[in-house]
C-alpha cells in the first residue's frame, strides 16, 4: 500500500497537523468526545478529524465511530472540507459533513481559530448488530460544539440578553449582569457576531453501509431492495433481497427503477473511447493471470498485447470490443444480455438522484474497471488492491496518477456526468423501450 500513499492514491488530501497549538486543541475535543488523547505530535486528519496514525497508535480505526454508527468528528479547520473521509461505513457521511461545513463556514472558520470543533452524526440507532436495525435509520441530525461549550454558552448569553432587554427589573438585577459578563468573556458580544450553527438534518434514503459485507439500500424507489455483497443473517424489512452475484435480479431491478443507461446512449461523451479504455483494463487483469510484465506499457503496448492474444481474453474483452465495434460504425448491435461478463461494464447511472450510490454498485458489478473502482468504490479498490501481482498494481498506479489525478473533475465529467435533456427530444427511442440491449438497430 506504500505505492498509493507515496503517490496520493491513498491518504490523499488530508490535512497535517504538526503545530502544538493544534496537536492541544484536537486533544482536548479528542478527550471530550471519547476520553482518550494522542502523544504524537504531528499526524493527518480527514474531513472527520479522524487519523490514521493515531488509529494505529490507539490500534483502534474507529476510535471516531464505535459500533460504525454516530460518527463523532473534529474539525481544526474549515479546509477539512475538501479531504476525504477514511473508514466509511455509510455512503452518505462524508456528503453530510461537507455540507454541513460550507453551510456553516463563516461560522466555523471564526470558532476553529480558537478552539476545536467536535461533534456527532446522530440518528436513532446506536447498534446495527441486527442487520434490520439498518432500515431504521431515517435522518441524521448533526451536534456540535467547541471543546469549550462555546455554543452552548453563546445560546445561554443570548437568552440572558432577551431577558435583560424586555424584563422590567433587569437592569437591577445584578446576579443576571455578572452572568451575562462572565459568559461574554468567553464567547463575544453574541449580538453584534451571534455565534450559531444552522441546524442540520438529512434525510438517510438510499445509502450503502459497509455493515455485514456491505449493503446497498434503496427503499425509496417504486421496486424497492436491498442489494447484499455478503452473507446477512436474519429477514430484512424490505420488499425484494437480491445477492450481488444474481446478475438478472440486479440488472432487472435497475432497468425496472430507471437507475441506468449504456454508455453508448449518454449525450456529449466519447463512448468508444471510454468502452476502449476498459477494454484496456480488462487486458491488464488478463496479463497480470499471465504473468505478462508490463512496467512501462503505454495504452499502445496493452491494445498490441490484446490484438496478439484476442483468443485468450476474457468475455468482458470481446462483449466491449463488439459494442466499441458497433459505436464506431463497423459492427452489427451486439445482443449482451445481463448474463454476458461485459454487460455492467457497459452501463453508467442515468441522471437521478442516487446517481453516485449506482456507480458505487456499478464499480462493484465490474470490478476489472479499476478507474471506476478508484472513483466511485475506494474501499472495495483498496481490498482488491492488496490481492493483485506487482504487474497489475505497477499499471494500475502509474494509469490513476498519470490519467486521473491530473483532472479528476474532467475525468469524472467525462465518465459520470450528464447533459441537461433537449427540449425537442419527444421520439420515442428504442433502446429505452425495449431496455438497455434489446432488439435496437443503430439510429
Amino acid at each position: 500500500m506504500k505505492r498509493l500513499i507515496d503517490t496520493g492514491l491513498m491518504f490523499g488530501n488530508l490535512l497535517r497537523i504538526d503545530s502544538p497549538a493544534l496537536v492541544e486543541r484536537y486533544n482536548r475535543a479528542l478527550k471530550h468526545l471519547t476520553g482518550r488523547a494522542t502523544t504524537l505530535a504531528e499526524f493527518h486528519i480527514d474531513i472527520s478529524g479522524f487519523s490514521p496514525e493515531i488509529g494505529d497508535e490507539f490500534d483502534d480505526p474507529l476510535y471516531l465511530n464505535p459500533n460504525g454508527v454516530n460518527r463523532q468528528f473534529i474539525l481544526l479547520s474549515t479546509q477539512q472540507k475538501s479531504a476525504p473521509l477514511l473508514n466509511a461505513k455509510f455512503s452518505t457521511s462524508r456528503g453530510i459533513l461537507r455540507q454541513f461545513i460550507e453551510a456553516n463556514e463563516a461560522q466555523l472558520f471564526a470558532l476553529t481559530t480558537r478552539d476545536a470543533v467536535g461533534g456527532e452524526l446522530v440518528n436513532s440507532v446506536h447498534d446495527v448488530s441486527d442487520p434490520a436495525r439498518l432500515f431504521d435509520i431515517r435522518r441524521i441530525r448533526i451536534e456540535a460544539d467547541t471543546s469549550s461549550g462555546t455554543l452552548r454558552d453563546a445560546d445561554a448569553l443570548a437568552a440572558m440578553v432577551d431577558r435583560f432587554q424586555t424584563e422590567d427589573d433587569a437592569w437591577y438585577d445584578d446576579v443576571l449582569i455578572a452572568e451575562m459578563i462572565s459568559l461574554a468573556k468567553k464567547t463575544g458580544d453574541v449580538v453584534r457576531n451571534p455565534v450559531r450553527l444552522k441546524h442540520m438534518d438529512f434525510s438517510q434514503g438510499n445509502f450503502w453501509t459497509a455493515h455485514f459485507g456491505g449493503i446497498y439500500i434503496f427503499r425509496t424507489l417504486p421496486e424497492p431492495a436491498a442489494i447484499l455483497s455478503g452473507a446477512v443473517p436474519g429477514d430484512l424489512p424490505i420488499k425484494s433481497v437480491l445477492s450481488i452475484g444474481a446478475h438478472n435480479r440486479v440488472a432487472a431491478f435497475l432497468e425496472v427503477n430507471g437507475l441506468v443507461e449504456p454508455i453508448v446512449r449518454a449525450r456529449g461523451v466519447d463512448a468508444a473511447a471510454i468502452l476502449r479504455q476498459k477494454m484496456d483494463f480488462v487486458t491488464v487483469d488478463a496479463a497480470q493471470d499471465a504473468g505478462i510484465d508490463l512496467t512501462g506499457a503505454t495504452r499502445r503496448d496493452i491494445r498490441l498485447l490484446a490484438r496478439r492474444h484476442a483468443s485468450d481474453l476474457p468475455p468482458e474483452w470481446h462483449g466491449l470490443n463488439a459494442l466499441t465495434t458497433w459505436a464506431e460504425g463497423d459492427g452489427p448491435w451486439p445482443h449482451l444480455t445481463s448474463d454476458h461478463p461485459a454487460y455492467f461494464y457497459t452501463l453508467r447511472a442515468g441522471d437521478h438522484a442516487d446517481r453516485d450510490l449506482v456507480n458505487m454498485l456499478l464499480a462493484e458489478l465490474a470490478p476489472k474497471d479499476i478507474r471506476q473502482l478508484f472513483i466511485c468504490h475506494k474501499e472495495l479498490f483498496y481490498s482488491l488492491y492488496r490481492t493483485w501481482g506487482e504487474t497489475k498494481k505497477s499499471y494500475v498506479v502509474d494509469f490513476l496518477t498519470r490519467e486521473y489525478q491530473v483532472d479528476k473533475a474532467g475525468a469524472r465529467r467525462a465518465l459520470f456526468g450528464h447533459d441537461a435533456p433537449m427540449a425537442e427530444e419527444v421520439v420515442p427511442d428504442p433502446v429505452a423501450r425495449v431496455g438497455p440491449w434489446g432488439a435496437a438497430r443503430r439510429p
